[in-house]
């Protein structure tokens, strides 16, 4: 097996290609060990001294790291992942993720699961499709993913992850790339915010 690793705009998260499929559809974000019961691979990840992160995508892992150094870290963690795929270990156990998850944070402004109706649902569904369509294949090139999470009064709410969480770059490419091309197309939205 051979993986391919790629740089990411965080200096924190490098992407790793394994060659094939990691997740048959969405994405997987864990910040923590006791948020991968679910993963086999994700928990072999963490327990690397100095991962911070692991966020599973179609075809990649990115994997964020604290204060240690790349060189100490990538032997060790190609070596996990090279483990795990030659065991032919499952990166997610159904079983396990199909228990209930913590609800998506809310903050000021918007309301997790929210529905839109109307003139609302109609600017929803555009701004929903202009991400799917033209921002989350750039943001996974990236080792990361964008989702939203409300519109309201102008404002749309979006959650960077993977690569793209505390990435140095995240706020420019909220505020000059999706907020600018948003604003182009959807002339409702005044704003993007990050939660």
């Amino acid at each position: 097996m051979f993986i391919q690793t790629e740089p990411t705009p965080n200096p924190e998260t490098l992407k790793f290609l394994p060659g094939l499929t990691v997740l048959p559809s969405g994405t997987i974000d864990y910040r923590s060990l006791s948020e991968a019961g679910a993963s086999p691979l994700a928990q072999s990840l963490f327990a690397i001294e100095g991962v911070s992160g692991v966020f599973f995508g179609q075809d990649f892992i990115s994997v964020t790291k604290g204060v240690a150094e790349w060189f100490h870290l990538k032997p060790l963690i190609l070596g996990a992942i090279m483990a795990h795929f030659s065991q032919g270990l499952p990166v997610i156990i159904e079983a396990l993720a199909a228990a209930p998850m913590a609800p998506a944070p809310v903050g000021a402004g918007y309301e997790a699961g929210a529905t839109y109706e109307g003139a609302d649902g109609e600017v929803v569904a555009q701004i929903t499709e202009l991400l799917e369509a033209r921002v989350r294949p750039v943001v996974a090139r990236d080792g990361g993913d964008i989702v939203f999470h409300g519109f309201e009064a102008g404002v749309v709410f979006l959650q960077m992850r993977g690569a793209c969480a505390g990435c140095p770059s995240s706020t420019m490419t909220l505020k000059n790339g999706i907020e600018r091309m948003l604003q182009h197309f959807v002339p409702e939205v005044t704003e993007v915010r990050a939660i």
